[in-house]
């Protein structure tokens, strides 16, 4: 089951919390009824476990197991670091 699981890439937005951090993930979504296509923009906390992403890193993050009250994501792979 563990290859089932969602990946999205994103932009950590906050470090500020021992080992979780927030990360934003714009998704194009077509409105239902205008046909427009817009920009989601939703944030996720997801579990850091070394303190390694720091504000403005792109990261993969991984659905994981409820791991606090709103964690459900694992910082899976730095994708690329900020500059």
């Amino acid at each position: 089951m563990q290859g089932h699981r969602r990946r999205m890439i994103g932009q950590v937005v906050s470090d500020k919390m021992d080992k979780t951090v927030v990360v934003v993930v714009e998704t194009r979504k077509r409105h239902p009824l205008y046909d427009k296509v817009i920009q989601v923009t939703k944030r996720y906390k997801a579990h850091d476990e070394k303190n390694d992403c720091h504000v403005g890193d792109r990261v993969q993050i991984v659905e994981s197991r409820p791991l606090s009250g709103e964690k459900r994501w694992v910082v899976e792979a730095v994708l690329e670091r900020a500059q």
